[in-house]
């Protein structure tokens, strides 16, 4: 078990002896964990205090002066405060500025409807340029950012708060591509981040009731593997898809438009409704009242298998 967040901490001290790396916070570096590369770099970390406009407005001049820039608050206040500078600073000129953010989606549970991200994926989704990435887990967000900084940005990606398993992943990861968590003949599950584990345990619960689920992480929602998709909607005829974000904009939304343009494939979309996020004890109780665990995502499943047969 390790939160995602605790491995872009590592990943930032691993990599940090490139001297043109650069991290710049808004105050929060205990949470996002880039108070690991501060202690070990002083002298290339920034903390521009709760200002998240000037974060990335900042991060885009070191960017112009040379620097691949990691720039860090939590998902909610890194996009809905600050989308005018990504959208017109960071996106526009392509700077080498990426934003990684945490808490992500319903990571942050007990903090409400306020820090509660589930817009996030919606706003940096539509900005020309900026890739969009969510891991699957610690492992596979140590991967995401060596790809990230290869392929240069800019760039957004969404962690979370919460430790959550390791997954066995039976491929080399690829920056743009839907990957295969477990093959499957009856019905696909799209998932993204936290929720690829829910979607990896709802496919054991079908197998149960002899159901074939294949079960896809799609980690990069930007730019998203539309013939990735197209070709494993064609194997199942069906397609159930699972994240922690309102049902506009997100995952499901960027599945509707691929398959509505190429091959249009019964499509149930889960996510959470016209609604805020709400507080709670636990991330478990949050996503039970949202009904996104396994057994809600196996029973949508079965439901669409159902409507298909008919």
């Amino acid at each position: 078990m390790k939160a995602t967040r605790d491995a872009y901490g590592e990943w930032l001290q691993e990599r940090g002896a490139d001297p043109s790396i650069v991290v710049v916070d808004a105050d929060l570096s205990a949470s996002t964990r880039t108070n690991r590369f501060q202690r070990l770099y002083p002298e290339r970390f920034f903390n521009v205090g709760v200002a998240e406009q000037n974060l990335v407005a900042f991060s885009a001049g070191l960017s112009l002066g040379g620097k691949t820039v990691f720039a860090s608050s939590f998902a909610y206040f890194l996009t809905a405060r600050a989308w005018d500078q990504v959208r017109n600073l960071v996106a526009h000129d392509r700077l080498d500025v990426h934003l990684v953010a945490s808490h992500g989606g319903l990571s942050c549970a007990a903090d409400g409807a306020s820090h509660q991200a589930l817009e996030d994926l919606a706003l940096t989704r539509v900005i020309p340029h900026l890739k969009v990435v969510v891991p699957c887990d610690a492992e596979e967000t140590k991967q995401a950012l060596d790809s990230l900084l290869e392929a240069g940005g800019p760039s957004y990606v969404r962690l979370r708060r919460e430790k959550e398993p390791l997954l066995e992943k039976p491929y080399e990861y690829r920056l743009g591509r839907v990957e295969v968590m477990r093959e499957g003949e009856d019905v696909t599950l799209a998932a993204i981040g936290a929720q690829v584990a829910q979607a990896v345990e709802a496919a054991k619960l079908l197998e149960t009731e002899g159901v074939s689920a294949e079960v896809l992480n799609v980690h990069t929602l930007k730019p998203l593997d539309v013939e990735g998709l197209v070709r494993h909607a064609a194997k199942t005829g069906r397609v159930v898809s699972t994240e922690q974000h309102h049902l506009q904009g997100g995952l499901g939304g960027a599945i509707a438009e691929a398959l509505s343009q190429n091959r249009p494939t019964p499509l149930t979309i889960m996510g959470v409704g016209e609604t805020f996020g709400e507080t709670a004890g636990s991330l478990s109780e949050l996503l039970e009242y949202f009904g996104l665990t396994a057994r809600h995502i196996a029973r949508a499943a079965q439901s669409l298998i159902e409507k298909t047969r008919r």
